[in-house]
Parts: C-alpha cells; structure tokens; sequence
C-alpha cells in the first residue's frame, strides 16, 4: 500500500517517465497479457469439456487453443493497455489510467510473494515480512529521499477528476465504502460460488490432502496474492484520493487491525474456516472499537495494547482454548491448597504431597 500510494502520487503530479510510470506501465501490460491469455485458455478448456465428463482426453486442447491463441489474445489487450497509457506518460495519469496502473503495481509484488512462498517452499510468514520491508525501502527511493509526502492537489498539480474518489454518492454514501462493498460481494461470491473458493478452504485446511486432491495448490496461492497485492493497489488509490498526498510510509501498522478484523469476524488463523461476510462484520466492529477509544481519548500506545489482546483473546476463544485454561486455572487452584480438597473415595484425611516416595506411594 505504501509503495502503490506513491506511485499513484507520482502518476498524478509528475509527468515524463518516472520511477512510477516505468514500473507501473510495463506492470499494466504484463498484466494484461496473462490474464487475458488465462482467461481464453479458461474459456477453451470450458468448452472443450462440455458434454465430456469423466473423458479427460477430450479436454485436451491442441497447439493453437491451447498456447497461441491465449498469447494472442494476452498480447493485444497488453497492446491495448500501451496504446492508452502511454500518451498519459507525457501529460500526467487520469482517474482511469491510476485505476488501472496502481493496482496492476500491487498485483505484480503480490505475484512475487505467491511465486517466492511456492518456488522456495518457504514460510508465507517470513517471506510477506521481507516483501513489506521491501516494499517500505522502495518507496522512499521512488518517492526520493527528500520527500516525506507527495501532496496531491487536484486541480493545481493533479486532474480535477481525482476529487470523485473521495466524494459522497447522492451526498450519502462514500465512493470508498462502494469500493469496499464491491470487493465484499465479489469475493464472497468467488468462495461461495466458484471451485477457486472451494479450493482455498479446501488449502486452507490441509494443504497436503488438497494436493493429492488433484488440486492446482501452487497456482491457487499464486493467484490468490497477486489478488491480495491488487487489492492493497485499489487501498492506495483511495487513500491518495482521501488524505491528497503519497506516503512512503502509508499503511505502515494497519496489518493488525486487518489481522484483528478478520480474526474478530471469524476466520481460523489455523486456516480451513472462515467468510467474507465474518470480515466484514469484523471490520465494522474493529472500526467501532477503534472510533470509540480515540472519542473517549484512550492513549494511543494502551490502543495497540487493547487491540493485541483482542487478537489474542478472539483467537483463544475461536480455538475453544480459553475454557481449558480456566479450566486448568480452577484445577491447578484446588491442588494448590490441600485443605480445601475432598479426600477421595476410601481416603479419611487428605492426602500430602512433598514427603518421601514411600510416603506418597
């Protein structure tokens, strides 16, 4: 999100090939190109499958529908993608062309996440880590070293345009709440409705039986972080959009509230369980929380304290772990004061503990 807000920024204000528009542009045509190259080798294998169940010869496809029509068509909506970005270079980026170029941005490095976790065989954990220290360090070189900020005013160094991401539909709903609601009911439909949602439960819950599944597991992590950087892309716009300016520190302690909002809303960090819907009822609540503690004027500092042991307790009760530990609490209390135990059957005093082996035995 840091480095997308700074290359929309940029996109916005400065014209000519800067560090933005020469990573950003090139991200938008590879874009391009493989998705719609997957998507006509999707729509091929779709129909060559039709009315052949349980016949996988039949869904083979040949040389042409198989590689060279897909690159065709990759190759001309990538053409098409140049043909409309590239004029902008020169006269800086419109709403559409930082809609388009941004999240492509996102969904480049989210890609190299998915392709470094699944070619490395290494922990997501330590690989997303360094990708966001990464991230963060090529910010502040693209933004320069001297810059905090990249104010945007649009207007002045920026389209008059941009101000629509900000605005209020019907003078009501915010145009980055109908962004929000939009992602909620499409990805719940892709896991309610699709076999890529059913794979990444299905992922989620044991990766190893999914594969011996016949299940695609690298392609599916793959794809699913490039989805996750697109959406961090979309995240940067609106925040451009919302607070006029690019940080190369943007976002910057804002993975726990995410991490609490969707452990609040009922997602298993041990993976396999969990809905858009929860998160979304999660956001609303972690939003609240946090608006009620910065009305009341809680120390910042007590605020990140509150919320890590709401992440905590959220998990403890997810897992059913939080009874066995009052439980044990209880226990380990009534062992620890022998005048208050019941002697058990066929005893008349309490036993001791402590004395010689003979003793206890």
């Amino acid at each position: 999100m840091a480095l997308c807000s700074v290359v929309c920024a940029m996109l916005l204000t400065v014209p000519g090939w800067t560090p933005a528009a020469a990573m950003g542009v090139p991200a938008l045509a590879l874009t391009a190109l493989v998705v719609f190259a997957a998507l006509t080798r999707f729509l091929f294998r779709s129909m060559a499958a039709t009315g052949s169940v349980g016949r996988r010869d039949e869904r083979r496809l040949d040389m042409t529908r198989g590689t060279l029509l897909p690159l065709a068509a990759g190759a001309a909506a990538a053409a098409l993608v140049l043909w409309f970005t590239i004029p902008q270079v020169a006269t800086k980026f419109g709403v559409l062309g930082v809609l388009l170029v941004t999240p492509a941005v996102g969904l480049l490095f989210g890609a190299i996440n998915g392709i470094v976790i699944v070619g490395g065989r290494l922990q997501p954990f330590i690989v997303t880590l360094a990708m966001m220290v990464t991230a963060l360090g090529l910010a502040r070189l693209t933004a320069g070293q001297n810059n905090a900020v990249l104010p945007v005013y649009t207007g002045s160094n920026a389209v008059a345009g941009f101000d629509v991401l900000r605005s209020l539909v019907w003078g009501i709903v915010p145009v980055p709440g109908l962004f929000f609601l939009a992602a909620v009911v499409i990805y719940g439909a892709v896991l309610r409705f699709t076999s890529f949602g059913r794979y990444l439960y299905a992922i989620g819950g044991n990766e190893e039986a999914a594969r011996l599944s016949g299940i695609d597991v690298n392609g599916t992590k793959i794809v699913t972080y490039a989805v996750q950087g697109m959406l961090a892309g979309v995240a940067a716009v609106l925040f451009v959009a919302q607070y006029r300016q690019g940080k190369p520190d943007a976002g910057t302690g804002l993975e726990l509230d995410a991490i609490a909002a969707v452990v609040i809303g009922g997602t298993s960090l041990m993976g396999g369980r969990g809905s858009i819907a929860g998160t979304f009822a999660g956001v609303l609540i972690f939003g609240l929380l946090s608006n009620l503690l910065q009305l009341h004027n809680i120390n910042s500092n007590l605020q990140l304290v509150l919320k890590g042991l709401i992440i905590v307790g959220t998990v403890l009760l997810q897992e059913r772990n939080l009874g066995e530990i009052l439980g044990n609490l209880r226990l380990n209390r009534a062992r620890g004061d022998p005048a208050t135990r019941e002697p058990p059957e066929g005893e008349t005093e309490p036993r001791r503990y402590g004395g010689s082996a003979n003793e206890t035995s």
